[in-house]
């Protein structure tokens, strides 16, 4: 008896579905253009905001590193993972984030899981965006506490369930600050108040933030100015700041709690030390470079209003993720299909990453692009409903 048959016919649903994801292989450096399964395109699908992942200066980093550290941790933090260089990132986080103290994670994924399982657990409850990452949804589900979804900024409803009745020990609300797939901001002055309010801990995920908002990079509560109002705050070394791993800041007390409790920090081996070497060069850009930053929401929002003036939505993003959306994932796929044979690398976004009916193009903008490339992906845009006959967007 094959106890694995199913699988062949579990996915040939998801092809007919158009669910069915392809692996590709990219044969270049990360940049504004690379070659992806044998051809060269221009790169509207990385998360390299500032264009960090190929700068010359990280790679220097990385190789004094290697003379320092060699290449493996060997070991999870709490026996002899933990390295100098671990320590000088935590301590360069902290620093950047105008915390006390911060913890740096093998993965963004599990700082989140991580982080949610030891702040919560049976007797707890967690409130959770409907939109919010993947990360923040499992862990939510694996702290095992009572685990409440509110509808996608929605503050009222979130208020409301705040202010019934409870017994439970401790309450806990997650969100991005800015949102992977929607491009839209958190309304976070909003909900700190009603956190606050309802003494309930608030932790927030500036993934794709970090780096690109604020006046110093410190993401989107230092952007709306809340930045000592929000306990717990979480982040990643691998988008914007171009290198790899997740991190949490905050007071030294919840780090400590955190070095004890959060299982992916104590069970996984540390992150290879010349990570922790790259991404403190790139904190150190961020810091020295503002105008990446600011060049990046300047062409984002150029691209924004051009695409809606041209009919596509775009949904309510406000960031450098722009999202096209169309709604039906073939239709999707047909047109990521079609602006590649125009030279260009645009995913297509389906469900599970985003719901049902909600399948879409996702456009992320870098410091790398230039204004030619935004233009031709907008005529290539045009084209594709001429040419594929998408009708309106």
């Amino acid at each position: 008896m094959d106890v694995l048959g199913w699988l062949g016919e579990a996915l040939e649903e998801l092809d007919r579905r158009s669910l069915r994801r392809m692996r590709r292989c990219r044969q270049s450096p990360q940049g504004r253009t690379i070659w992806l399964d044998g051809r060269e395109l221009v790169n509207f699908g990385s998360n390299d905001y500032l264009g960090l992942a190929g700068d010359p200066r990280l790679a220097e980093a990385v190789r004094h590193g290697l003379e320092k550290e060699g290449w493996g941790s060997g070991a999870s933090a709490l026996v002899c993972g933990r390295s100098s260089a671990h320590a000088a990132l935590e301590e360069a986080l902290a620093k950047f984030e105008g915390c006390e103290a911060a913890l740096v994670f093998p993965t963004g994924f599990a700082a989140n899981a991580g982080t949610i399982a030891a702040l919560v657990g049976p007797g707890d409850a967690v409130y959770c965006d409907r939109k919010n990452h993947a990360s923040i949804i499992d862990g939510c589900k694996l702290s095992r506490a009572d685990f409440r979804v509110f509808p996608h900024s929605d503050v009222d409803t979130l208020d409301r369930l705040l202010a019934k009745p409870h017994k439970h020990r401790r309450r806990l609300v997650v969100t991005d600050t800015l949102f992977s797939m929607d491009g839209d901001l958190a309304p976070i002055p909003q909900l700190v108040e009603v956190c606050e309010r309802h003494h309930a801990i608030l932790m927030v995920d500036e993934a794709h933030a970090t780096g690109v908002f604020g006046d110093r990079g410190r993401g989107v509560v230092e952007f709306f100015g809340v930045e000592q109002r929000v306990p717990v705050r979480v982040g990643t070394l691998s988008k914007a700041l171009g290198s790899v791993g997740g991190f949490v800041v905050g007071s030294r007390e919840l780090i400590e709690w955190l070095v004890q409790k959060a299982r992916p920090y104590m069970f996984s081996t540390a992150l290879p030390g010349v990570a922790c070497y790259a991404a403190v060069a790139a904190l150190e850009i961020v810091k020295q470079e503002p105008y990446r930053r600011a060049l990046v929401l300047q062409r984002a929002e150029l691209l924004r209003e051009t695409l809606k003036r041209n009919g596509w939505d775009v949904g309510r993003s406000s960031s450098q993720i722009i999202p096209i959306v169309v709604r039906q994932p073939e239709v999707a796929l047909s047109l990521a299909r079609f602006l590649e044979t125009r030279g260009l690398f645009v995913p297509a976004i389906r469900p599970p990453a985003v719901p049902d009916e909600e399948a879409c193009l996702r456009v992320s903008v870098t410091f790398q692009h230039q204004d030619g490339d935004l233009h031709q992906l907008v005529e290539a845009l045009g084209e594709a409903r001429r040419t594929v006959g998408l009708g309106d967007a």
